[in-house]
């Protein structure tokens, strides 16, 4: 029980099932099977921004234009689709929409050199700049009904095919990096860069391939965000990096690098998407959505920050003692 309450994952898991609880205990009429399944239905688009924002933080970087890749591709395909376009043809140029603009951010942070933060918040102004000329500020509207009902379709207990889908793929995307040589790639370049490259792993490759994976995840919630919303404005996306942050740090993803999984990024996927439905049922306005999302960012952050402090100092501790027995027994 010791080890498994060590798990980040388990531990951020609790942490929602007790959100629930404590919203029940306030309103008991939330606590019934379709609530909770709304819940989990609601979260796809976070989940799968998340999951693309966990690759970048893995490798100890940070991308911030995930909200504008998630407008900019939801903008082409709702263009496309309103005029008629093949969807097959919409979705490829969607998801090829990811893979140019990580590969850009790969190359500027991973090859360039230059920081995180500044490169990809200098790609989320191009892309937002993108969609106000692509469609001259105007909305994107009247996408055909059968593409909006997508994701609304349902499985089983009303559980949608949508989320039935995306939790599969989380669960085989978790497999392949913990259980292939080149997923564990990631864990190992977030957690020592310079390490990772003297054993031969490819460091600048790696975190390439992060920001690429990072783009197609946004790029796919950019699909589904248009089919779950059914039209597009100019600051659509607007604010889902910081949600897709929080989410990460939420799963007990580290910002530093090197500590976390997919499936702890979706956990904190499904707790950021609860938020509002939470609000409403607390007798909040939706307004509160924004500061209680800063708040537990700050403080999860704060604390994570805290408990490297801690681990760095004990093992600073432990080495000056080996130190010290190895000279007493000189």
């Amino acid at each position: 029980m010791k080890r498994l309450l060590k798990i980040r994952e388990l531990s951020s898991f609790l942490f929602l099932v007790a959100l629930f609880v404590l919203v029940g205990i306030l309103n008991p009429s939330f606590l019934t099977a379709d609530n909770i399944v709304a819940c989990f239905n609601d979260s796809v688009v976070y989940i799968l921004i998340s999951v693309g924002m966990a690759f970048a933080i893995i490798v100890g970087e940070i991308d911030v234009s995930v909200g504008a890749n998630l407008g900019f591709t939801a903008t082409v395909v709702s263009c496309m689709l309103r005029d008629g376009q093949n969807w097959a043809f919409a979705f490829i140029t969607g998801i090829l929409i990811g893979v140019l603009f990580g590969l850009f951010n790969g190359w500027g942070v991973a090859v360039m050199g230059v920081p995180s933060l500044i490169f990809t918040l200098g790609t989320n102004g191009v892309m937002r700049g993108m969609m106000y000329v692509y469609t001259g500020g105007a909305w994107v509207e009247n996408l055909p009904a059968s593409f909006k009902q997508l994701y609304t379709n349902t499985f089983i207990g009303n559980i949608s095919i949508c989320f039935t889908v995306t939790a599969i793929a989380v669960v085989i995307v978790h497999l392949l990096l913990k259980n292939t040589k080149r997923g564990r790639y990631f864990t190992a370049v977030g957690d020592n860069p310079g390490g990772a490259t003297l054993v031969g792993i490819p460091a600048v490759q790696t975190k390439v391939v992060a920001y690429v994976i990072c783009g197609i995840f946004a790029a796919i919630s950019g699909i589904v965000f248009s089919s779950r919303i059914g039209f597009i404005t100019a600051t659509s996306g607007n604010g889902y990096e910081m949600k897709a942050v929080a989410a990460c740090v939420l799963g007990g993803i580290s910002l530093s690098g090197g500590v976390g999984s997919v499936i702890g990024a979706s956990i904190g996927a499904v707790i950021m998407a609860s938020i509002s439905r939470l609000l409403v049922f607390m007798e909040l306005g939706s307004t509160y959505d924004d500061t209680i999302t800063g708040i537990m960012l700050i403080t999860i952050v704060v604390v994570d920050a805290l408990m490297q402090k801690r681990t760095a100092e004990k093992n600073r501790r432990e080495r000056l003692a080996a130190r010290t027995a190895g000279k007493e027994e000189m």
